[in-house]
C-alpha cells in the first residue's frame, strides 16, 4: 500500500499475504493501515489493483484462484464505505500496465503490453493512455491461454495454461523449489522459457505491441531469464513477421501496481474530484 501526494509517494507499507486467512483478514489489514495513515492525512480517493479478474463496469471482484472468499465481492464499494472516499478497482495486471506505461519501462511505448509473472500470471494492454479491457473486462488474461495441450490441470479447470506451466505457485508445487531458486539453474531456464515464449508469442502476433514489460517476482531474475527468453522468442516467431520482439523487465518493480493505482484513480476519478492525497 502507498499514499501519494500529487505524484509523489510519501508513505508505503508491505505486508506478507496470508492466503489461508481469506478475504476478511486481508480487508482488515488494508483498512487498518489506511485508517492509521488517515490520522495525519486527508484522503481524496483510492485506487486498487486486485490479484484476479475484475468486472470493471460493476467494480466487483469476479474471483480469485489464490485466496478464498472473493467471488463476486463488491470491493470498491466496501473500501469506499469504510474510508469514505471515491474508490476504483481493476485487475492488478491492468493497473500494473498503467503504472509502467506512464511512469516506468513502457513510457513512450504505444501500445504497451504488460505481463505480471509471479504467483499467478496476468496481462494488460495500454493504448493511447487507456487500458483496453474488452467487452466484458476480461481482455489481457494471457495466463489462461493454453500453451501445453493436454498438460496438467490449472486452478481455473483448464489444462496446460500458461499460468499452470510458468507461475511461481505451480513451479514450487511441481519442482519443490521456489521460482527464485529454480531460475538460478540455466538448464531449467532453457526449458522454462519454451512455454513462456509460446504465451508471449501470442501477445506479440495478436497485438503487435511496441514493447512488452514483464513485472512480478519472477521478472527479478533479470538477464538469467530475459536473455534466453528473447532468444527463444526469436526462434518461435515466424520469420516473415516484422513484429517487434522488445521484451524488458519492469523498472518500477514492486511499486508498479502502486503507481498504476495512482494513475487509475487519476483517470477514473479526477473529473469529479480535485485530488491531493491518494492511498
Amino acid at each position: 500500500m502507498a499514499l501519494f501526494e500529487d505524484e509523489r509517494m510519501v508513505l508505503r507499507q508491505t505486508h506478507v499475504t496470508q492466503r489461508d486467512s481469506g478475504r476478511s483478514w486481508m480487508l482488515e489489514q488494508i483498512l487498518a493501515i489506511a485508517k492509521l495513515w488517515r490520522k495525519d492525512s486527508d484522503f481524496d480517493c483510492c485506487g486498487v489493483g486486485f490479484g484476479g479478474p475484475v468486472d470493471f463496469l460493476s467494480q466487483r471482484v469476479t474471483t480469485s484462484n489464490v485466496v478464498e472468499g472473493w467471488r463476486e465481492f463488491p470491493l470498491a464499494s466496501s473500501v469506499q464505505n469504510e474510508l469514505e472516499v471515491p474508490t476504483v478497482i481493476d485487475n492488478d495486471a491492468n493497473v500494473g500496465a498503467l503504472g509502467e506505461a506512464i511512469y516506468g519501462a513502457g513510457a513512450g511505448c504505444d501500445p504497451l503490453f504488460y505481463m505480471t509473472l509471479s504467483t499467478g500470471i496476468g496481462g494488460g494492454l495500454v493504448s493511447g493512455g487507456q487500458v483496453y479491457r474488452g467487452a466484458d473486462s476480461f481482455a489481457g488474461e494471457i495466463g489462461h491461454i493454453t500453451v501445453r495441450p493436454g498438460g496438467p490441470q490449472c486452478a481455473c479447470g483448464a489444462e496446460g495454461c500458461l499460468e499452470r506451466m510458468c507461475s511461481g505457485v505451480w513451479l514450487e508445487a511441481d519442482h519443490g523449489k521456489s521460482a527464485k531458486d529454480l531460475l538460478t539453474d540455466s538448464a531449467f531456464v532453457e526449458c522454462y522459457v519454451i512455454d513462456l515464449a509460446i504465451g508471449i508469442k501470442s501477445a506479440i502476433l495478436l497485438l503487435n505491441p511496441a514493447r512488452i514489460v514483464i513485472g512480478g517476482s519472477i521478472s527479478k531474475a533479470g538477464d538469467a531469464l530475459f536473455l534466453p527468453l528473447r532468444k527463444e522468442l526469436r526462434r518461435q516467431i515466424t520469420s516473415w513477421s516484422r513484429a517487434r520482439i522488445d521484451v524488458v523487465p519492469s523498472t518500477l518493480g514492486d511499486d508498479g501496481v502502486l503507481y498504476g493505482a495512482l494513475a487509475l484513480a487519476q483517470s477514473s476519478l479526477r473529473p469529479q474530484h480535485t485530488m491531493k492525497n491518494r492511498p
